[in-house]
């Protein structure tokens, strides 16, 4: 019986230490050099799979403003009620402008009531296309349509692209980036939907961890995701988000 009561505290200390780091507020900085036609300076921020939680303000206030905020999908699920996506964009809002990548689980709470959302409080929709930012150089922020759904699209995606123009790569699911060069060669790749596995033992774990790195010559960021999914649960893969100061210097120059 002893052994019992002393498993049961032991596995009780283990759960309230996997809830307790599915919520912290973990801020991950990346920097990003570019060669354009113009110097210039950017900072964007990147965050997915938000899920059921609350994106915490005060981290947000840390960051300040952004030249561009991106969600990379899975902002809501059927368990997210609809006035936490709307505080949740109200959250983000106080950043900059904000772009939304579709989820494999966004749908859950109805496609058309989220489209109404978001045009009522001026979020962009990237799907299958690209969207131009506002800056000295010619900057697109290109995404397909989520992959489950099997409408996406490589080619309309980057219709608008040129090769001489800066583009950064968004879909909610980066086990198609490999695809990606078949189509074009973007400046940076952006994903999240593994949640870094979420629940780690070690090195092991059900899907690959997060990370920020070159794959192929192109600098890629995947994202362990902000919140979680079925279990409020995580070890070893930390909840995060994500600023990328991007530095752009004139073609030629160093």
């Amino acid at each position: 019986m002893k052994f019992i009561i002393i498993g049961l505290g032991i596995i009780c200390i283990c759960i309230m230490y996997m809830w307790r780091q599915a919520f912290e507020n973990n801020v991950r900085y990346h920097t990003l050099q570019l060669q354009g036609q113009t110097p210039e300076s950017l900072r964007i921020f990147f965050i997915s799979d938000v899920h059921q939680r609350v994106i915490d303000e005060r981290m947000l206030q840390a960051i300040g403003k952004v030249g561009a905020v991106i969600i990379g999908g899975d902002l809501c699920d059927r368990r997210t009620s609809f006035e936490r996506v709307r505080i949740n964009i109200q959250q983000l809002q106080q950043l900059g402008d904000i772009y939304f990548v579709w989820g494999n689980n966004d749908h859950e709470v109805g496609e058309q009531r989220l489209r109404h959302l978001f045009a009522e409080m001026n979020v962009k929709i990237l799907e299958n296309d690209a969207q131009l930012l506002v800056g000295e150089n010619r900057i697109w922020l290109s995404a397909i349509q989520d992959t489950s759904t099997k409408k996406y699209n490589f080619e309309q995606a980057f219709a608008k692209c040129r090769k001489e123009d800066i583009t950064f790569f968004i879909s909610h699911n980066p086990q198609v980036f490999y695809r990606v060069q078949r189509y074009f060669t973007p400046q940076l790749m952006m994903g999240g939907h593994l949640h870094g596995g979420q629940i780690r033992f070690w090195k092991f774990g059900l899907h690959p961890k997060g990370s920020y790195s070159v794959r192929n010559g192109i600098p890629t960021l995947i994202s362990n995701g902000y919140g979680t999914t079925l279990l409020p649960l995580r070890l070893g893969a930390k909840p995060e988000c994500h600023v990328i100061d991007v530095t752009i210097e004139r073609n030629g120059t160093r």
